[in-house]
């Protein structure tokens, strides 16, 4: 509805809504829709216009619904997410006006996703927010949750706790986005108890997934992240290469955690080489030249949120180079010095006795050696039967 006029469009509005479109009525209330270039639906005197021509509380959504996009045109983004924070509150009006039934979920989830992104073109041109604007979209996000994890009593095709899995996703875009990770954890919890997992559409699992993954791994659970990311990759879209690029970039670094390196051939198809040269140095136990990769793709580290897990693959190195180590003087009990040279050797040129000592234990202590240390006569004592596991056997 690219043209036409105001009264057209209201009426055009209220059909959908009589006749239970949802999807229709998303379409019509959408910020991304063609009907937004429409010179006809951005009068200076839209609410006067509005009302009493229009049911309530779908009154109340037209009116924000076309302030905001009034709002938008006139590039005043701080008025433009005022205009759609309404419309989410008068869209939760309509949610619990409708008992047992849930063919308005898409209209829920269209003025949502309009108001974070409206949400964050707001923060981009107000310097001082930090995050504010997107916190307070969050709890109108809240509110739709609410009302939808609610409705425990309808049939499981009427339930509006099929859109749960919509705005949690949202929820946790912006969480992360604001660095409010602990925010994430009873959404979480909600979703991964709900009975309804199977009947949730699988690009929305998908994204869920991708998400709870990289906060797995923020959290340093790399068996569960490795569970999550790896559900996410494979159900990805096999034509979404942007996304499947996107969550090997976290779930990469992971599999290494684990002892799993990545091929060149996957690295090469989805222009991940950032992480090639890292396999081999990871595997060579070295931390001279993991130092050099990480300072030469630093700038991509920091922006996927990645350099501190990469920096942990140091762990990896080092088990690698003690194993080296173990290999060539084929003997269960090694010097302490025989690490700190091997060490000092790969670029850690002032590392002491006592800072080898505490590496060799933290690889004890996290499995990574079978032994213990000799501290009377410093030397490691290893097992004469598989002194390095396999790591993909943690």
């Amino acid at each position: 509805m690219a043209t036409g006029s105001l009264n057209y469009y209201i009426q055009t509005v209220e059909r959908m809504y009589r006749l239970f479109q949802g999807e229709e009525l998303s379409q019509l209330l959408s910020l991304r829709d063609a009907h937004v270039g429409n010179n006809n639906l951005r009068s200076s005197d839209i609410a006067s216009l509005v009302e009493g021509n229009c049911v309530a509380p779908l009154d109340e959504v037209i009116i924000c619904h076309l302030l905001c996009v009034k709002a938008l045109y006139d590039k005043e983004y701080l008025e433009a997410y005022s205009h759609q924070s309404q419309c989410v509150v008068a869209t939760v009006k309509i949610l619990q006006n409708l008992k047992e039934q849930n063919w308005c979920l898409p209209l829920m989830y269209t003025v949502c996703l309009d108001l974070r992104l409206v949400a964050q073109k707001a923060e981009a041109f107000t310097t001082q927010s930090e995050g504010k604007i997107l916190e307070k979209a969050a709890e109108s996000l809240l509110s739709c949750f609410r009302v939808c994890a609610a409705d425990n009593r309808t049939s499981d095709e009427e339930t509006k706790r099929l859109g749960m899995l919509y705005l949690v996703n949202q929820l946790l875009k912006v969480y992360f986005r604001i660095n409010k990770l602990h925010l994430c954890r009873p959404l979480i919890r909600a979703i991964d108890s709900s009975p309804l997992w199977d009947q949730f559409p699988l690009a929305q699992q998908v994204t869920y997934r991708y998400f709870v993954g990289r906060k797995a791994m923020f959290d340093s659970e790399y068996s569960a992240a490795d569970d999550y990311l790896s559900f996410a990759f494979q159900n990805c879209h096999k034509e979404s290469h942007k996304n499947k690029r996107l969550i090997l970039t976290y779930l990469i670094p992971v599999k290494m955690l684990l002892g799993y390196m990545p091929t060149e051939n996957l690295l090469k198809k989805y222009d991940l080489l950032q992480f090639l040269d890292l396999i081999t140095m990871v595997k060579n136990g070295d931390l001279r030249g993991i130092d050099k990769i990480m300072e030469q793709h630093e700038s991509f580290f920091i922006s996927a949120g990645i350099y501190l897990i990469v920096e942990k693959l140091k762990i990896i190195a080092y088990r690698n180079l003690f194993r080296q180590v173990y290999l060539v003087e084929n003997n269960h009990q090694i010097d302490i010095a025989s690490f700190q040279a091997a060490l000092q050797m790969v670029g850690q040129e002032h590392v002491d006795s006592d800072e080898t000592q505490c590496i060799v234990a933290n690889l004890i202590y996290e499995g990574k050696i079978k032994g213990y240390i000799s501290y009377q006569y410093k030397k490691v004592v290893v097992s004469k039967q598989n002194a390095f596991p396999p790591l993909s056997s943690l």
